[in-house]
């Protein structure tokens, strides 16, 4: 059953009224179609747009709508008042910059998709044949390393996105390539040099190689695995480690893959090494590793939110990390990472589309907004609104399904760097 409607005469509206604008979200200039009136001045802004009537909601409205005047009564008409000018601040407005800061963002992640898709093309050949061609595997790899590792240790600013672009079949190749930005992005906070940041980029793609030669049935079990399945399943780090030799990898990449599922308490695999005698780049793998693995397991239905991956790997993990690697991680991602689905002071759903880890807690937030066309949402840049907050994060059987259509959050969450273009003239 549809709940009621309220509509008002725009000679009713007045402060506090909280309205919904039935227009395109290109015929007015507001960033919202539905929010409260903060002001005079925007109380005149809505007057002009020219509606007959206006829909509006008295459970949100701080104050009854102003008595119609008796046809009598009405005035006779007046010249349309004089456009005016909205301070920067002023909430709910979408003045000039705020229109070109969105066209901005909507280029730069159309730009950052583009790239996804090609490093995963990359990736996944170098997934498919790194036994049978080796050499050129090794340096396709190293080129999209090296791009990736020029662009975010170079830029002043970079933003982290969540992708949305469509997986080609294989997984795994898509994991391996989320563990190397991720790392990457932790690289460039802890001022890593190029060197160890590239080295920590080929770990980080060739990181699971090991797993090639164990058998799918093993792999691709979504039931709890035997002792003797866990146990084979653990030699894919030294199998991996042997692969990188055999293929004549740097020394630093092969230890990373043979450490990356050691624990800083002693209680990982293969060697029960304790924190000290981990090779750093190894302990950040660890963490991005195990952070992508519970966000995109094997069986989706067991996956978990961004927030509940942060908070479940501090709440009841920590201790097998390194403690400030793992404080970077949650600080870099922020409280909200990219793939969050949230609700918003305005009453508004959304999902986090990116983040800058300069800026961690006020993310880029993809609106729920039905008449705004999907191919060019609604797109805001939280750290320039200071008003509009994230009030709680939500799991995805939570959205109502309308809304669910519309935001279309990805079972797996795939990420990407862009540069943030938020300077650019």
């Amino acid at each position: 059953m549809e709940s009621r409607q309220y509509f008002l005469d725009p000679e009713q509206l007045r402060v506090g009224i909280y309205v919904h604008l039935d227009l395109g979200w290109m015929d007015h200039p507001f960033t919202f179609n539905n929010f409260k009136i903060k002001n005079e001045k925007q109380l005149d802004q809505v007057k002009q747009l020219g509606l007959k009537r206006f829909r509006y909601d008295p459970l949100r409205s701080d104050c009854e709508p102003l008595p119609k005047a008796p046809p009598a009564a009405v005035p006779p008409p007046v010249a349309a008042p004089t456009p005016v000018e909205v301070p920067e601040d002023q909430p709910g407005v979408m003045d000039e910059f705020h229109t070109k800061r969105l066209e901005q963002l909507q280029d730069a992640i159309h730009e950052c998709e583009r790239k996804f898709m090609a490093a995963s093309t990359t990736v996944r050949q170098a997934t498919r044949n790194i036994k049978t061609q080796p050499r050129q595997v090794i340096k396709d790899v190293e080129s999209l390393i090296s791009d990736m590792v020029d662009s975010v240790m170079t830029e002043s600013d970079v933003i982290l996105h969540a992708m949305n672009g469509h997986t080609m079949g294989d997984e795994s190749y898509v994991h391996a390539l989320n563990v190397s930005v991720l790392a990457l992005m932790l690289a460039k906070s802890l001022d890593m040099t190029v060197e160890d940041a590239r080295h920590l980029g080929m770990a980080a793609i060739f990181h699971d190689m090991g797993k090639s030669e164990i058998p799918d049935r093993v792999l691709l079990k979504t039931d709890p695995l035997t002792k003797a399945e866990q146990s084979l399943v653990e030699q894919h780090t030294e199998i991996g480690a042997r692969l990188a030799r055999e293929v004549e990898m740097n020394a630093r990449i092969v230890k990373v893959i043979m450490q990356h599922h050691e624990c800083a308490d002693g209680s990982g695999y293969p060697l029960g090494l304790k924190l000290d005698a981990i090779d750093p780049l190894a302990r950040l793998v660890a963490i991005v590793n195990t952070y992508d693995n519970l966000c995109n397991p094997l069986n989706a239905a067991q996956s978990m939110t961004p927030y509940e991956a942060l908070s479940h790997m501090f709440a009841t993990q920590r201790n097998k990390f390194d403690s400030a690697m793992l404080k970077l991680l949650i600080k870099c991602l922020g409280v909200y990472p990219p793939g969050s689905i949230v609700y918003l002071s305005s009453g508004e759903y959304g999902i986090v589309l990116s983040v800058n880890p300069s800026k961690p807690l006020r993310p880029f937030v993809m609106l729920h907004m039905p008449e705004v066309p999907r191919e060019t949402p609604m797109i805001l840049d939280l750290s320039e609104l200071p008003n509009m907050n994230i009030t709680k994060c939500l799991r995805v059987n939570q959205l109502p399904k309308d809304v669910y259509d519309y935001l279309s959050p990805r079972k797996r969450i795939s990420y990407f760097m862009n540069r943030d273009s938020a300077g650019e003239s």
